[in-house]
């Protein structure tokens, strides 16, 4: 079971941190990652990160802003985002893929996904 947690609205400009929480049946050593999906769009691929959070992948569009963490003592991963835009609203994703040690890019690798939490960024 994933839980994110973080989400809210905010001004342009401004910075939130999300957090990703793992159920103790989690498996710490998945490769997990963030994806966000906006009204009308399909779900898209923010960030991501290894099994022991030494290989990030972060998307081109967020690269300078974002950045994704894990703690592996709590079961927690993180998405940290400054510089927040208004296109960055969307509802975000966490999620787990148990079949490898390194983040992939597709949705459809990835079996276990949390509810997703709401980020809404004002102009």
């Amino acid at each position: 079971q994933l839980i994110e947690s973080g989400g809210g609205l905010v001004q342009a400009g401004n910075s939130l941190n999300l957090s990703c929480a793992a159920s103790e049946r989690a498996n710490y050593t998945d490769a997990m990652a963030w994806f966000r999906q906006g009204p009308g769009n399909e779900r898209k691929f923010v960030a991501g990160i290894a099994f022991n959070g030494l290989l990030k992948r972060v998307a081109e569009s967020v690269k300078d802003r974002f950045d994704i963490s894990r703690d592996r003592a709590k079961n927690t991963m993180y998405l940290q985002m400054n510089a927040l835009k208004p296109e960055d609203t969307a509802l975000y994703y966490c999620a787990a893929d148990p079949k490898r040690l390194y983040a992939s890019t597709d949705p459809q690798n990835y079996d276990h996904w949390g509810q997703g939490t709401q980020v809404t960024v004002s102009p």
